[in-house]
């Protein structure tokens, strides 16, 4: 199977999306890259496990992706080895009502992880600059005090909307977070099949949305939302991924690698050393135990 490197999607310059391709071939078939997928994840578990006892940096995934783009497959194969005690899963759907009467930062902030664990986040603190940039009527929703109707929701908005995403994320790295942002780059015609399974399959049924396809309609003005936010957002400390995203396997295993290869060069993470006065006496707590 081919070797990937983090770098190939690792996005640190402007972008254009279109010429960005939604497919990538790993020259394996599907079986193959799920087999490759278990044990980079069971090595991910390690890190992760380390990481616990280690205790002093947290990892943030951010997911991000149009509807369909396989978010939820994702998180649920890539984590299933990790040990659940590490590992929290947010996924952010509208605000409620005592989140509006929040900063549309905080239930993003109080949701972080500790040292220690990985936090998923489901979809991002980037829906307040994609979903509410294609619909800035929910903007009203928030009740800021300097807006006051559409036409304040205008392009000094958002720049300033923007600087607060950057610091956000500047401040919670520099304090032992370590981010990744992945946006997985799905094409409308793949869309188009899977919304078509979710009518098709009985099983999906329930996943369908009449919503989804008024969105669809959306599709370029959505595309443009991520194209500008990734390039004013991709950050050394932050950075963004586009993982092509119309076959899942081998998303999820892109992904998984991604998070391997990276966590791997920070070589401080182990598990902590034992104490030497503990050390110097386990034959004696063994002893005393044995004896019990």
């Amino acid at each position: 199977m081919k070797t990937i490197e983090s770098n190939t999607f690792k996005l640190t310059q402007k972008i254009s999306l279109k010429k960005i391709p939604t497919t990538y071939q790993l020259d394996a078939d599907k079986d193959k890259i799920e087999d490759e997928l278990e044990d980079v994840c069971k090595d991910l578990a390690k890190i992760q496990n380390a990481m616990y006892a280690h205790g002093k940096y947290a990892v943030l995934i951010c997911i991000q992706g149009m509807d369909t783009a396989g978010k939820d497959s994702l998180i649920r194969e890539v984590f299933k080895e990790l040990n659940a005690r590490g590992v929290v899963v947010h996924s952010f759907k509208v605000p409620t009502d005592l989140e509006l009467k929040h900063d549309y930062l905080w239930r993003h902030y109080i949701a972080l992880p500790a040292r220690g664990k990985f936090g998923v986040f489901n979809r991002t603190h980037y829906e307040n600059v994609l979903v509410t940039r294609v619909h800035p009527e929910y903007i009203l929703g928030e009740h800021l005090p300097d807006v006051h109707s559409l036409d304040d929701v205008n392009d000094a908005f958002w720049e300033k909307r923007f600087e607060q995403i950057n610091n956000f994320e500047k401040h919670i790295a520099q304090n032992g977070t370590i981010i990744f942002k992945f946006f997985l780059h799905l094409s409308k015609d793949e869309q188009k099949n899977r919304l078509l399974r979710r009518l098709d399959k009985k099983s999906k049924n329930w996943k369908f949305s009449p919503g989804d396809l008024k969105e669809r309609k959306l599709w370029d003005r959505y595309q443009d939302c991520y194209e500008d936010a990734i390039n004013r957002t991709s950050k050394p400390h932050a950075p963004w991924f586009a993982i092509p995203a119309d076959d899942k396997p081998t998303a999820r295993y892109i992904v998984a690698k991604i998070l391997l290869d990276t966590l791997n060069t920070y070589k401080d993470i182990k598990e902590p050393e034992l104490d030497p006065k503990i050390k110097a006496n386990l034959d004696a707590y063994r002893k005393q135990l044995e004896n019990d």
